[in-house]
């Protein structure tokens, strides 16, 4: 499955609309915030269709997945939207990782706490907004999906580090370590984001602490990262991933590549790429062929260390605070 799909359940008393982008979103809130209500509500559509008295409209099927039997059914459903709520454990397994890596559904997973096997976006996790409208005893309670993470993503100034963590360890490392190291800032690898709080814990408490990391799997990682505010000062810089800055950037951002920017989800095949970054570093790495910026992931290419080149890409990252 490609593309943005737009979701409306409703019945007399609630509904619920919103648009997912990805094979991956996750809902996070508390107990009574109406993440179980949306999902039995699209299970009563299932089952009862129009007699249910729910309304349910989406240009894919929408269907619930419980733990009765889940490998055998997930295995038989195809190109549809998957909701699960999160009492179901097996959501939290290797083998359910696996089954959603091969598949070319949509998921939208309720859980409380992160998932690390599932390399799901920051720009994907949710809470619900309710909104009560109506006169007297006739109301409805709309609900939509807001960014749990909207602050952490917006484009501001942040103060300049003493440290710079970066996620990987490859030519997104060598080319930030390159940048911070000409400005006598220590730029460290943290070798995969499930290390980066690691890191952290280890630089001395009064330092300022950028973490780099690809928001588009970085979202299991970021509510531990940010609990650690209260001990380190730390700003965030989560571009989708080193490859995107690339894409994003003077060097490329043309043709084929700026319509693909304008809305990535059309031209990435869920089934095909388990998230969006590595999509975009195939994208990169066919874009760039038998050129002179011709990419490799395990080692940067020299020529995106000429000041040119590097000046471009680094006009997409986060300016000091004065």
């Amino acid at each position: 499955m490609k593309g943005t799909h737009e979701v409306t359940v409703k019945n007399n008393r609630v509904q619920y609309k919103f648009t997912l982008r990805r094979n991956l979103t996750i809902l996070r809130g508390n107990s009574a915030t109406g993440k179980t209500t949306l999902i039995d509500l699209i299970a009563q559509y299932a089952r009862d269709g129009e007699n249910s008295g729910v309304f349910l409209q989406c240009d894919k099927p929408c269907i619930v997945l419980t733990s009765d039997l889940w490998q055998i059914r997930l295995s038989m459903t195809k190109d549809s939207i998957v909701f699960i709520d999160e009492d179901n454990a097996f959501v939290s397994t290797q083998e359910f990782a696996e089954l959603v890596k091969k598949s070319d559904n949509y998921y939208v997973i309720a859980m409380r706490e992160a998932l690390p096997q599932l390399p799901y976006s920051v720009e994907e996790i949710y809470t619900l907004k309710n909104v009560t409208r109506g006169y007297g005893k006739v109301k409805r309670l709309y609900t939509s999906f807001a960014h749990i993470y909207q602050k952490e993503l917006s484009a501001q100034p942040i103060p300049k580090p003493d440290v710079v963590i970066v996620e990987d360890s490859n030519a997104g490392y060598q080319f930030f370590k390159n940048v911070f190291e000409e400005q006598r800032i220590r730029c460290i690898s943290a070798n995969g984001k499930s290390n980066i709080c690691a890191e952290i814990a280890k630089t001395p408490v009064g330092c300022v602490i950028l973490v780099i990391a690809d928001g588009a799997a970085f979202g299991p990682e970021m509510e531990k990262t940010l609990a650690q505010h209260g001990r380190r000062n730390i700003a965030l810089f989560l571009p989708e991933s080193f490859e995107w800055l690339i894409l994003s950037s003077e060097l490329l951002n043309r043709g084929e590549t700026k319509q693909m920017l304008k809305d990535p989800s059309v031209c990435i095949e869920s089934s095909q790429y388990f998230s969006w970054e590595r999509f975009f570093t195939s994208f990169l790495v066919g874009k760039t062929k038998d050129t002179y910026l011709q990419y490799n992931k395990a080692n940067l290419n020299p020529h995106y260390l000429q000041q040119h080149e590097k000046k471009a890409i680094q006009a997409l990252m986060p300016e000091y605070k004065a």
